[in-house]
């Protein structure tokens, strides 16, 4: 397994794993079984996960972010190896370790993690000024700054729009396109303000940025698409019997997973209405393993962030 030769030193921000013990006693089908973490983050659910196995058992974990390859450099465990790269990919992870159709179960932690949203160097986040980033990879692909200097407006208001649910996205995008004729986006303080400046109705409680900040997040680091194919490259890469577990944290992912285990549930629904087949015949290849989960009223007040997470649950039929 590879080792995160390159990667930048270890965070000193601090991150809580939402639903800690949940998310592994849900996923620990088999002590001495093949486990992936496809968002290893800052490693929590991982090194509880190592602390639950067998001398047998295996982990292998995924990471985008070289702060958390950092990270995972400290655990010292020959159950244990990382690969860089995007989560969307653990099929092909899986098989390159000769893991693929094997894996007792597979966990995904979905979104962006505290210790990215809290260093402001990373720009994440509206509350701290810094670069405007945005990428978990920042060695690949275009900065939410790069981004925002050549998108048209109905592109900008697009993603407000789609990956923010902003009521005003159009009137967002045209404040940032007229802006950046005087000078371009390079520092989330700045966007954040010409925002804070635009919008016209300010929610309760919540910085009249938020969604845009969101929306951008998303599209920069491509992460619905991501969880898709994430979703998709799971169901095969586990054996049956195997347990998905899939932690979100706004209710556009969670639709997705949501709909995603409905659909194979439910199997093959394309049939002819009224043509007689047997329930073997209908290709279902998940079933539910009991009802969405939050986080308890102990852990929000612990980790207010933890308060939009949903876990759900599948077992891999076949």
């Amino acid at each position: 397994m590879t080792s995160p030769e390159n990667a930048a030193a270890p965070s000193s921000f601090v991150h809580e794993s939402v639903l800690l013990d949940g998310a592994v006693d849900a996923l620990l089908v088999d002590p001495a079984g093949a486990y992936l973490d496809g968002t290893f983050g800052r490693g929590g659910h991982s090194r509880l996960i190592l602390s639950r196995l067998a001398p047998e058992g295996r982990l292998l974990a995924i990471d985008r972010d070289p702060q958390a390859l950092a990270e995972a450099a400290s655990i010292d465990d020959a159950r244990f190896g990382i690969e860089r790269g995007e989560f969307a990919r653990l099929g092909e992870i899986a098989d390159a370790h000769d893991l693929h159709g094997r894996l007792s179960g597979i966990l995904l932690d979905v979104g962006v993690s505290s210790p990215q949203l809290d260093d402001p160097e990373r720009g994440f986040s509206f509350m701290r000024d810094g670069p405007l980033d945005m990428r978990m990879d920042p060695d690949h692909g275009e900065s939410a700054a790069d981004w925002l200097a050549r998108a048209k407006a109905e592109d900008i208001a697009w993603v407000f729009k789609t990956h923010g649910e902003e009521r005003f996205a159009k009137r967002l995008a045209r404040a940032i396109v007229e802006r950046r004729q005087e000078r371009p986006f390079t520092r989330t303080g700045d966007l954040a303000e010409v925002i804070k400046t635009a919008h016209p109705a300010w929610e309760k409680g919540k910085h009249p940025a938020t969604r845009a900040f969101q929306a951008l997040r998303i599209h920069v680091n491509g992460e619905l698409d991501q969880l898709d194919a994430a979703l998709d490259a799971a169901l095969e890469a586990l054996a049956p019997g195997g347990h998905l577990v899939v932690i979100s944290f706004h209710s556009l992912e969670d639709r997705r997973v949501k709909r995603f285990i409905r659909e194979h549930v439910r199997g093959d629904t394309h049939l002819p209405r009224g043509m007689p087949i047997r329930d073997d015949q209908l290709n279902r290849r998940l079933e539910a393993v009991g009802k969405a989960r939050r986080a308890s009223a102990a852990e929000v007040e612990a980790n207010p962030r933890a308060r939009s997470a949903v876990m759900r649950v599948a077992r891999k039929l076949k």
